[in-house]
C-alpha cells in the first residue's frame, strides 16, 4: 500500500511538472498576436547584399504577387527590434505592408541573425545604421523599385538606427518608427533617467575589464537582453519581453545559434551605445516626413516623445490607446496599419500621381 501511495505521489508530481512546463511556455495571444503571419498574397525571397564595410547583410524581400514589375514601385525597409532578428516583428510588418502594395525588405542587422559580423551579438550602432543605407543601395538598384521612393520603418531599437541613418542619407524619403527605443539614452540613463552616474561608470569599467579577458583568449560574455526565465523578482518589463521572446508567441533561434544566446548583446561591446546620440541633429531630416508610433502604456514612450519634440516638420506622433511597448511588435489588432499605409502612400507617391498616391487601396 505504501508503495502504491508513493507511486501515486510520483505520478502527481510528474503531471505537475508537465503542467508547469507547459505553463512556462504559455503566451498571451490577445489582440490578434501573430508574429509568424504568412500571406498568400505576397512572394518572399531571401536576398543578401554588402554594406560599405563589405559585410554580408541578409534580408527577406517581399513583393505583392500582383506587382507590376515593369514599373518603378515604392519600397519600404523594415528593421527588427534590438537583439531580435528579422523573423521577429520585422517580417510581420514587411508582409502586411507588402499586402498593401509596397515592395518591402526586412533585414538582419550586422552581427545578428543571418547577417555577417563577429563576434556574434556585437553592438555597433554606426554599422547598424549603415545596414539601412546598404538596403537602400540594394533596393534602389532593382529594376522594379523607384530609387526616389524608398522609405524606412524601424521597430524598437531599429527606430533609433533608422533615424541615425536618415540624418546622413537623403535617399530615405519617409521615416517611421514603432515602439522606438533610443538605444543611446536607454543605456546611458536607463528608463526615466533612473541610472546613476556611479552605476554607469561601473558598467563601463566592467566592459573594459572584459576587453582584457577577451583579448587574452576568453569567450565573449553576454549582458542585458531578455531574461531566460522568470522568477518572483521579475518586474513587469521583464515579463513583457519574456512573453514575446521566450514563448512560442515570438521565440526564434537562428540557425547555428542557441536560445541562451538570443537577444543578449556582448558585454564588451554594449557600451558602444553610450556614445550613440541618434536624436542629435534630427532636424536635419526635415523636410522629409517622420512618423512616430508608440503605445499609450509603453514603458518606452519617452523616446518617441523626445524624438517628436526635436524633429523638424513635417512630423506626427501617434499614440495607440491601450497598447504597451511589445504589443506593437505583433498584435495585429492594435498596430495602426491604416496610418502606416497612408503615411507611406502619401510620402512615397510618384511625381506623376496625385495626393492619393500610386498605390490603390487594398482589402
Amino acid at each position: 500500500m505504501n508503495n502504491l501511495k508513493r507511486l501515486g505521489s510520483i505520478a502527481i508530481a510528474i503531471i505537475a511538472m508537465i503542467i508547469n512546463s507547459k505553463s512556462a511556455m504559455a503566451q498571451d495571444l490577445s489582440n490578434g498576436a501573430d508574429n509568424f503571419y504568412k500571406s498568400d498574397k505576397v512572394t518572399i525571397k531571401k536576398v543578401t547584399f554588402k554594406n560599405q564595410y563589405n559585410m554580408k547583410v541578409a534580408g527577406n524581400l517581399f513583393t505583392p504577387k500582383d506587382l507590376d514589375q515593369k514599373t518603378k514601385n515604392a519600397a519600404i525597409i523594415v528593421g527588427h527590434p534590438m537583439g531580435a532578428v528579422k523573423e521577429q516583428s520585422a517580417n510581420l510588418y514587411a508582409t502586411k505592408m507588402a499586402e498593401k502594395g509596397f515592395v518591402t525588405l526586412s533585414l538582419d542587422l550586422s552581427f545578428w541573425g543571418e547577417s555577417e559580423g563577429e563576434p556574434r551579438n556585437a553592438v555597433a550602432p554606426d554599422i547598424y545604421a549603415e545596414d539601412f543605407s546598404a538596403a537602400v543601395d540594394y533596393l534602389g538598384t532593382q529594376a522594379f523599385v523607384d530609387p526616389e521612393r524608398i522609405g524606412v520603418l524601424g521597430i524598437c531599437g531599429s527606430g533609433s538606427f533608422v533615424i541615425s541613418a536618415a540624418k546622413i542619407d537623403p535617399r530615405m524619403k519617409a521615416i517611421a518608427t514603432v515602439s522606438m527605443y533610443d538605444m543611446g539614452a536607454a543605456n546611458r540613463n536607463a528608463l526615466n533617467h533612473s541610472l546613476t552616474l556611479e552605476k554607469r561608470k561601473k558598467i563601463i569599467a566592467d566592459a573594459a575589464q572584459q576587453r582584457y579577458a577577451e583579448f587574452t583568449g576568453s569567450e565573449p560574455k553576454l549582458t542585458g537582453g531578455t531574461v531566460d526565465e522568470l522568477t518572483k523578482a521579475s518586474n513587469a518589463i521583464e515579463q513583457e519581453f519574456y512573453d514575446f521572446y521566450r514563448t512560442r508567441r515570438g521565440e526564434y533561434t537562428p540557425k547555428g545559434s542557441s536560445p541562451k544566446l538570443t537577444t543578449h548583446p556582448t558585454l564588451a561591446t554594449n557600451t558602444k551605445f553610450m556614445n550613440f546620440y541618434p536624436f542629435n541633429d534630427i532636424e536635419m531630416i526635415s523636410p522629409r516626413p517622420m512618423l512616430f508610433i508608440a503605445g499609450e502604456n509603453a514603458h518606452s514612450i519617452e523616446f518617441s516623445q523626445d524624438a517628436y519634440k526635436l524633429a523638424g516638420q513635417p512630423k506626427e506622433l501617434v499614440i495607440v490607446p491601450g497598447a504597451g511597448h511589445v504589443d506593437l511588435y505583433d498584435r495585429v489588432n492594435l498596430i495602426p496599419w491604416d496610418k502606416l499605409e497612408s503615411f507611406f502612400k502619401k510620402n512615397l507617391q510618384s511625381k506623376t500621381e496625385g495626393t492619393v498616391g500610386l498605390l490603390p487601396e487594398r482589402k
